[in-house]
């Protein structure tokens, strides 16, 4: 298979990757329609493998990962990629032209099982009943090669991505914040010269296994950071959720935090303390990791574990807005909206689609 043809097996249009069969469809359809300008279910396909097609001249590519498995506390982040989308349509409906502009297209949903997370956790014949049931139209020798749980499948799609375009931006939508993993696991394999991390978050996701789980939410900054090579270069911004001193995540792991209280007494003196710490250990990009739980509860309360006393918004755009002036952007994400929790969710939602606009910007210049 060609790599086109193997991301039509391991993706979906935008929305898609939720196995829906009445409740929900109407609205994932509905996005689908309008984010594709289609009239019909054949038309979003041909569109959306259209789209596939553009992948080796694209600036930006949006993956979206509606898997929340990897939580720990509340679900619903499942949910968050088609929100935030919906969201961005709703809010400006010119986007599609805004995107056909500036070179960011759309290669639609990771299709999640909702019971798998990682193919390391499972058995021969789970695997080969999962390809089975995904990958039906494909000969016993092409499917046993592809993965089947979403942070398995998403990896392999960007590593496909970053073979078709090696210069391209990778946008990630979650789903929890495991699924940040991938991107990152990719990015790794891709760049030639060193990069770092910048975490928006209220926790420290530094958990070297939790339970015995290798990769959730709670791991992957460890693992992100070991596959670095510590130095610095995991900087974590918005920590509040802790039960250890950063003196103690600091030392052990060799990351860099930048606690909420510190950022909210002077912003402006915490951005440029960011920026300098960034600067200072020699990368010269970054991938920008947006939980938005990092975010202070009252503007973003839709996520599985909101925690007061955090970051203000317009700190995160500002410093989203110098990072991309003073570095490279590899590639962005934006974790956690989870529209369930709330009977009226627009609050965080909003912001996630203001997160991702600036984000995009801040990339794209």
């Amino acid at each position: 298979m060609t790599p086109e043809e193997e991301l039509a097996h391991l993706l979906r249009p935008a929305g898609g990757g939720l196995y829906l069969v009445s409740t929900g469809r109407d609205e994932q359809l509905a996005l689908q329609r309008k984010l594709y300008d289609a009239s019909t279910d054949a038309d979003v396909d041909a569109k959306w493998r259209a789209t596939l097609g553009r992948i080796a001249t694209a600036k930006a590519c949006v993956l979206g990962i509606p898997s929340d498995v990897g939580a720990g506390f509340r679900r619903g982040a499942n949910l968050g990629p088609q929100a935030i989308r919906t969201r961005m349509l709703l809010e400006d409906p010119a986007y599609p032209d805004y995107a056909k502009t500036h070179g960011i297209i759309d290669i639609g949903d990771v299709f999640c099982v909702p019971q798998l997370l990682s193919d390391e956790m499972l058995a021969d014949d789970q695997k080969a009943r999962a390809r089975a049931a995904l990958y039906p139209t494909l000969p016993p020798s092409e499917r046993d090669a592809l993965p089947v749980s979403p942070l398995s499948i998403a990896e392999r799609a960007w590593n496909l991505v970053f073979a078709l375009n090696p210069d391209v931006r990778p946008i990630t939508l979650g789903g929890d914040h495991s699924t940040a993993w991938p991107v990152v696991a990719a990015l790794h394999a891709r760049e030639r010269t060193p990069f770092g991390i910048v975490q928006m978050d209220a926790h420290t996701d530094l958990l070297k296994e939790r339970l015995g789980i290798k990769m959730c939410f709670a791991t992957w900054s460890y693992h992100a950071n070991e596959l670095l090579g510590r130095n610095g270069r995991l900087t974590e911004v918005g920590i509040r959720a802790t039960r250890k001193d950063r003196g103690v995540w600091e030392a052990d792991l060799g990351v860099r935090q930048f606690w909420a209280d510190e950022c909210n007494r002077d912003e402006a003196k915490a951005i440029d303390a960011i920026v300098a710490h960034v600067k200072s250990t020699g990368v010269k990009a970054i991938y920008f990791s947006n939980d938005i739980d990092g975010t202070d509860a009252a503007f973003a309360d839709a996520t599985g574990t909101p925690e007061p006393n955090g970051l203000r918004p317009d700190f995160v755009v500002d410093l989203i807005r110098r990072l991309g002036k003073e570095l490279t952007i590899l590639g962005a994400d934006v974790m956690e909206v989870a529209p369930p929790l709330r009977d009226d969710p627009t609050m965080t939602v909003s912001l996630a689609v203001r997160y991702l606009r600036e984000s995009l910007t801040a990339m794209l210049g």
